[in-house]
């Protein structure tokens, strides 16, 4: 019989908890990260549903598990660990890990004040904002991001036809705006509702694939678009797992929010992107340039925002423990 130790230093980016384990993570070999996320997944997924899922976490757990990196122009090298699985980029994560990596003096920047994650995506570089010795803020410059399809239209239960567009932010998402069959966001328990029954009815009209890293693909993200409510330019709800809405704007989910409005030409170089979560707090995005991804025309956003360590946490995992690997309720 064995128990594993984790050390894991518990955060939350605007809302949205953040677990980044500092110790006890898999030994992997030294190669880019998206290599050692596909070992992770093939070997070490229990890790993720353990941590993540309950009865240590919960349904809107993110985390994230640090590296050295493969790449010399990258500090860190992250593996994103979230109940929706192992992903490519995490707004949300990436904040937090950032935060607490900095204050708790985990990792040491080539440049100070600019922190450069290698993540399965690609290259995040991270500014930050010191007060004394803590990270008053941060702005994160994501990996490119692009309008991937419009006005696709999807036939979902007890609701109708929904016309949404897929976009890319670091994961591809369903990008819902208000219409004659979706008026606007309501409570919770319903977005999580629609959200499975949408998701649920895309499978088979679309599979959004990465056009320069195939092992990018797949639907399985969603973020409600509506009015702002606290003094932001939009207000979005992001599904993702099975039942979670980020208690945040959405890191990727901004990214996504901001390449579709550019892609429609309601959003210009330059301009900034307000994105207001469920709870209030907001997200300031800002496209920085346009760029190309494969055929597509794309942005590079940056978004700025804040966390806050919440605390130290050791958590074990013993064989004797049926429910080690962790659960859902379905």
């Amino acid at each position: 019989m064995m128990r594993k130790t984790f050390f894991c230093i518990d955060s939350h980016a605007c809302g949205n908890p953040v677990r980044v384990v500092a110790g006890g993570g898999p030994i992997l070999p030294h190669l880019p990260i998206a290599d050692r996320r596909a070992l992770f997944l093939r070997d070490h997924d229990w890790i993720r549903t353990a941590l993540m899922f309950e009865p240590r976490g919960h349904d809107i757990m993110s985390g994230a598990i640090f590296y050295p990196p493969w790449r010399e122009d990258c500090d860190v090298a992250v593996l994103f660990i979230e109940v929706s699985g192992c992903l490519p980029m995490c707004g949300a994560g990436t904040i937090g890990l950032s935060t607490v990596l900095i204050e708790e003096g985990l990792v040491t920047p080539r440049v100070p004040g600019i922190l450069s994650l290698e993540t399965p995506a690609g290259r995040v570089d991270v500014r930050y904002e010191m007060e004394g010795d803590r990270v008053a803020s941060v702005r994160l410059f994501n990996v490119p991001s692009y309008l991937h399809a419009r006005d696709v239209v999807a036939e979902v239960e007890g609701l109708g036809p929904l016309s949404v567009d897929i976009a890319y932010g670091g994961n591809f998402y369903a990008v819902v705006e208000p219409q004659a069959h979706w008026p606007g966001l309501s409570g919770a328990a319903e977005t999580v509702s629609l959200s499975q029954r949408l998701l649920c009815a895309l499978q088979g009209v679309v599979e959004p694939v990465h056009p320069e890293n195939p092992d990018i693909r797949g639907l399985h993200h969603v973020i409600w678009c509506d009015a702002p409510r606290a003094g932001g330019d939009g207000r979005g709800a992001v599904f993702y797992g099975d039942r979670a809405i980020d208690r945040s704007p959405g890191g990727t989910g901004t990214f996504a929010r901001m390449a579709q409005l550019h892609g429609r030409g309601r959003l210009a170089v330059g301009a900034s992107w307000r994105n207001e979560s469920p709870i209030g707090t907001i997200f300031e995005g800002r496209i920085e340039e346009a760029v190309r991804i494969g055929p597509f025309a794309g942005i590079r956003p940056s978004l700025g925002a804040w966390a806050r360590i919440t605390g130290h946490n050791t958590i074990f995992v013993d064989d004797r423990d049926p429910l080690r690997h962790g659960f859902q309720i379905a």
